[in-house]
């Protein structure tokens, strides 16, 4: 090959070369800039098709293109902003955390990682892609919880104003079943027989608290209309009762009693004996205590274990007390000044380890030495209980409500003021 023909091949290779460059450019060409940083005609092309996409499984109907395209570059100027924060706050995804949020989603689906990575790959998109957008995600997701949360405020007003709400919405379906005691009282009643009907009420509280039948009592005692029916109402919501009745019972439990409540007739006294139309939330609370040995370089692991092992003998044959060693030995600082004891708390807030091992022994059992993310732990159940906790709930709800509106209300307000103090040049289609 002569001189003339290979540098004809090189201009036809530069050629090539530059209009294949200029390709690429046409596609990834810059479409705004943000800061340092850019939205590629690529990236927006990429959520107009998924957009596209998700609107053809769906059956919806979208705007114009170019309105995609102004909500593309949008939502990529909001992300930009927010990955650049991240950067700045040193805000690192590992790939630990990585894996554990696509373990979850590959979860909820009834799948696994390797499952996920197949039907995404299926899609013809690659999965190292689809792991750093998710890893995108999980960033922009703390960026803005981080600096959004210190933005809101409620007040327990808040809570609280809410729940009365809430509770006239919902509260109309709830129906008591009540049982009624009426402990007459005359209309001229002398301070001595007040305080001898008093007395009596209190003493059909007390029988009632003790477990005796309450019909039997009601036939036996009450001077009330449905005496004879064993002091039976019937089913009432609180707008059928009497307003003395309806203020007591309101928010009571199933089989709690009542009284005494004073009125011109004298001392009632209610048994709430089934509530229907109630959102009830139990959840299983426990009491226990534990000793925890931490080991260091000083003690080794095994001699952490074999030390709380000799506690384990020691205080099954009764040669020991639990008390005394956590006090002397625990290096729990929240627990060990009060003998090793938690007080009653739900479970499922411990490490999984505590939490499994607790729940798996008999009231008094104490537990064989096992390892958690603190160290090296015995701990004893001391008591076990369901715990009504829909007062609870119903605070966590309104709280919740509040939160979410704030929430997106702030988001807006402060993701409008990044905007303002950012850098952004949005460049026209050609």
């Amino acid at each position: 090959m002569n001189l003339k023909t290979l540098l004809i091949a090189a201009l036809m290779g530069l050629g090539f070369s530059q209009a294949a460059l200029a390709d690429r450019v046409q596609l990834d060409k810059v479409v705004a800039t943000v800061n340092d940083g850019v939205v590629l005609q690529s990236e927006v092309n990429k959520v107009i098709s998924r957009v596209k996409q998700q609107a053809k499984e769906q059956n919806t109907q979208l705007p114009s293109d170019n309105t995609l395209r102004i909500q593309a570059i949008d939502r990529l100027v909001d992300q930009s902003l927010l990955l650049q924060l991240a950067e700045r706050m040193g805000l690192e995804i590992s790939d630990a955390q990585l894996d554990q949020t696509l373990a979850n989603i590959a979860s909820e689906q009834g799948a696994t990682i390797a499952d996920l990575r197949k039907s995404i790959e299926a899609t013809g998109e690659s999965f190292k892609a689809y792991r750093e957008e998710i890893r995108q995600e999980i960033t922009i997701s703390q960026v803005r919880r981080a600096n959004v949360d210190r933005r809101i405020y409620i007040n327990p007003q808040e809570i609280a104003n809410l729940q009365t709400i809430l509770e006239q919405q919902t509260g109309q379906s709830e129906e008591y079943d009540i049982g009624h005691i009426l402990v007459k009282v005359p209309s001229k009643a002398s301070p001595e027989e007040l305080e001898d009907a008093r007395e009596r009420a209190n003493k059909v509280i007390e029988f009632l608290n003790d477990g005796k039948d309450f019909k039997r009592i009601a036939i036996a005692s009450s001077s009330g209309a449905k005496a004879l029916d064993g002091g039976q109402l019937g089913w009432m919501g609180i707008n059928e009762m009497p307003s003395l009745f309806a203020e007591a019972v309101k928010g009571k439990k199933k089989d709690d009693i009542i009284g005494p409540l004073r009125s011109g007739a004298g001392f009632h006294i209610l048994k709430v004996q089934d509530i229907r139309g109630r959102q009830v939330v139990e959840t299983t609370e426990v009491r226990s205590r534990h000793i925890l040995i931490k080991p260091s370089i000083i003690l080794s692991e095994e001699k952490a274990r074999s030390m709380l092992a000799g506690f384990v003998k020691d205080l099954r044959a009764g040669n020991a007390d639990f008390a005394e060693l956590a006090k002397e030995h625990s290096e729990d600082p929240g627990s060990a000044l009060k003998g090793g004891e938690y007080d009653w708390t739900d479970p499922t807030t411990y490490v999984p380890a505590f939490r499994d091992t607790l729940l798996s022994l008999d009231k008094n059992e104490i537990s064989e030495p096992f390892r958690s993310t603190f160290g090296w732990h015995i701990v004893q159940l001391l008591d076990k209980r369901i715990a009504d906790k829909t007062d609870f709930a119903k605070k966590n709800r309104a709280h919740g409500i509040l939160y979410n509106r704030k929430f997106q209300e702030e988001s807006l307000r402060w993701m409008n003021e990044m905007r303002e103090q950012a850098n952004i040049d949005v460049f026209p289609t050609e």
